[in-house]
């Protein structure tokens, strides 16, 4: 990344057109492989593990019709959004915003950006400290009485030392190409949990699964609180520019190519471990499907294990997004400074880590970051910005799917968010606190 605001991680960089042909492009910058590496590592991410629940929440017919249509939305708004940014000759969702509606759309899109990205770190951290003590606990029974070292199998050291020794450094990073490797690691991770629940799943004993004729429900009432889970497992939005941006040879064929593929594959994976999760414990189903199983489990502390890896890996990929939008907004056009960036990176990592070390309600993050925030980047934006650049009345027939879009995306943000505020007010079980 540079200083310049207008060249910082966006698609068409260094004067490239998306339309250009790849004779003209010059050669460098992540490959096809690496740029689907890291946007489907950016999808199949925390949500992934909320996805049974959401089946929970909206019933297993809608489940299943809101995980394929939303996804299917989500994939036509990210192409809409490079559109826009083509249309509008900009090369960030920051920029594109501040094009189409001025400062009112820089402070939108940088708050929105911002809490999505800050809530998918700290529930990232949450995910870490809620996993990899139960593997450490499995591999050294009664580690976590030993009278002077019983301290590393608590939640709040792994948490730190998972964070500071791993996150931190990869987030330090200025060219989101580098974290292909880790993507690929992460990628391998979550196939991993999807064996281990498919195979976990039906074996569960029964007095820990749910009732099993809950599980035929094809709808339920809390259908909007679910697409919030959804929304959050699959939007992209916030850091598509990123890593289009490090695309080597960024046309637009290649960018819609990343965009199929990342997408498919993780709606593969996401329905398979939905449905293996949810039909396993119906209404039983937890925030974290691992939850679900007994600590003492060897499979599924595999998969803790394989989780927690991804998610200090994944992290980084939301800290660019959140140094990206302050960057943006605070120090427009400023040379690169590494000061800077140090602090800014440290600031955000500490700050989730700090977060994540006071709760572990995992479920309650993925609703209300994913009904307020991500469905603002993917259904409401995109949609939003295309209608401002694209010329001719904005009812013509051309732009019916564009204002359906917009009209779904305000109702389920409005909707979505009340439901899980409510929800989160309720009164809790007592003994439902997370340990230290």
């Amino acid at each position: 990344m540079t200083g310049n605001r207008s060249n910082r991680s966006g698609i068409g960089n260094h004067g490239r057109d998306y339309e250009g042909t790849d004779a003209k492009l010059p050669d460098h910058g992540g490959s096809l492989f690496d740029s689907f590496l890291n946007m489907a590592n950016s999808i199949i991410g925390a949500g992934m593990s909320g996805l049974p629940f959401a089946f929970q929440e909206a019933g297993l017919g809608m489940g299943i019709i809101l995980l394929c249509v939303l996804t299917w939305i989500v994939d036509w708004t990210v192409g809409l959004l490079v559109h826009s940014g083509k249309l509008s000759g900009r090369t960030t969702y920051q920029d594109l915003l501040e094009f189409c509606f001025g400062k009112t759309g820089l402070i939108m899109i940088s708050i929105f950006q911002f809490i999505f990205a800050f809530g998918a770190m700290c529930a990232y951290t949450v995910i870490v400290g809620d996993t990899l003590p139960h593997v450490l606990q499995a591999l050294i029974p009664g580690i976590e009485d030993w009278p002077v070292l019983g301290f590393l199998a608590r939640r709040s050291f792994v948490i730190i030392f998972c964070t500071v020794l791993i996150s931190f450094p990869l987030s330090l990073y200025r060219d989101i190409s580098k974290l292909a490797k880790t993507s690929a690691v992460a990628m391998v991770a979550l196939v991993v949990i999807i064996i281990a629940v498919v195979i976990e799943g039906p074996r569960a004993p029964m007095e820990i699964r749910g009732d099993p004729d809950a599980v035929w429900s094809f709808a339920r009432p809390e259908v909007f609180q679910s697409i919030g889970v959804i929304s959050f497992a699959f939007v992209c939005h916030h850091n598509s520019f990123l890593i289009f941006g490090s695309l080597q040879k960024p046309t637009m064929n290649r960018v819609k190519l990343v965009t199929h593929m990342s997408m498919s594959v993780s709606l593969l994976a996401c329905l398979i471990l939905a449905l293996s999760g949810y039909l396993a414990f119906s209404d039983k189903t937890q925030g974290n499907i691992l939850n679900n199983f007994p600590s003492e489990n060897f499979i599924i502390n595999i998969a803790r294990f394989c989780f927690g890896v991804n998610m200090f890996t994944t992290l980084p990929l939301e800290a660019f997004v959140c140094r990206e939008v302050i960057e943006t907004y605070y120090f427009p056009g400023a040379p690169f400074s590494m000061k800077r960036h140090t602090i800014i990176t440290t600031g955000l990592v500490g700050t989730a880590l700090i977060i994540a070390l006071m709760t572990c309600d995992l479920g309650f993050v993925l609703e209300v970051t994913g009904g307020f925030s991500a469905t603002a980047l993917a259904f409401i934006l995109p949609p939003l910005c295309y209608l401002k650049l694209a010329s001719g009345p904005v009812w013509s027939t051309k732009k019916i799917a564009h204002i359906a879009c917009l009209g779904f995306g305000i109702a389920v943000m409005i909707l979505s968010t009340f439901f899980s505020l409510q929800h989160f007010m309720a009164p809790k079980d007592p003994n439902s606190q997370c340990s230290m």
